[in-house]
């Protein structure tokens, strides 16, 4: 029998057999999202020290080295780490995770995770953010989710559950501070920043086959299961564009200056 640390294990490690399916296909983030990681941590992106842990390919790690951060990526898997020096040759990654992170003590302004945290055990990752943090600086996460406020959205969040057996869409439920930090360390503030983004019904296609639970999937179940959604999706967008909408879910928290003198 497979345990759930098991299952969670094998997930994590799938992605690297799929590295460059999962850079040409899933989302990016948008430009408000990094607005609002500014404007949360009062000071500018441009030359801070920053690392993004998990950094998978290189989606997050590519727009905090365009808004001109200093970026050290962190990054477990073998095959997401080789996508990622193809793709981002001029910024060093190493590899690690979140529950000890491979540098020293107070030397990042940001450190940041885009779709990770959920990887990392909290009890452990926690602390380990905050010994690498400067005092004052912030740890960012933030995930990717789907619109299911969007009819047609909605309908494929429930062919998927149904699909699976699993409530999908309780991931996005459950991104609060609570269930990010348990051990209620950090003071967490939560935004959303909704975004839309419009591609091919074949990129939509990909997208989708790159998360863990198909990945982790027979091949033959989950072919045939994207072979019915391209029918239903064609039934929305007839032309083969497909108009992908997402909330992105930000939680940030600041650690403690230290008392002026």
């Amino acid at each position: 029998m497979t345990t759930p640390s098991a299952d969670r294990a094998s997930r994590a490690r799938s992605f690297d057999a799929a590295a460059a399916q999962y850079a040409a296909s899933r989302p990016s983030y948008p430009p408000a999202l990094f607005d609002a990681i500014e404007e949360l941590t009062g000071r500018p992106l441009a030359g801070a020290r920053v690392v993004d842990v998990g950094a998978g390919t290189g989606m997050a790690t590519a727009r905090l080295h365009a808004r001109g951060a200093d970026v050290i990526a962190v990054e477990p898997g073998a095959g997401m780490a080789a996508e990622f020096r193809r793709t981002l040759p001029g910024v060093p990654v190493v590899r690690g995770d979140g529950n000890a992170l491979p540098l020293t003590g107070h030397s990042a302004d940001l450190i940041t995770y885009a779709q990770a945290w959920h990887w990392t055990d909290p009890d452990r990752a926690v602390p380990e953010a905050v010994r690498v943090l400067r005092p004052g600086g912030a740890l960012a996460l933030w995930w990717n989710t789907s619109a299911d406020d969007v009819p047609w959205i909605a309908e494929a969040s429930a062919r998927a559950d149904r699909h699976f057996g699993l409530d999908l869409s309780a991931e996005k439920r459950n991104i609060h501070a609570h269930v990010a930090d348990p051990t209620g360390r950090l003071d967490l503030v939560r935004r959303v920043v909704r975004w839309s983004r419009h591609v091919p019904l074949d990129t939509h296609l990909a997208n989708l086959g790159s998360h863990s639970v198909f990945l982790t999937q027979d091949a033959e179940r989950s072919a045939a299961y994207l072979a019915q959604e391209r029918r239903h999706v064609l039934d929305v967008f007839p032309d083969g564009i497909v108009e992908e909408t997402y909330d992105v879910i930000l939680l940030l928290a600041t650690t403690s200056q230290p008392p002026t003198a």
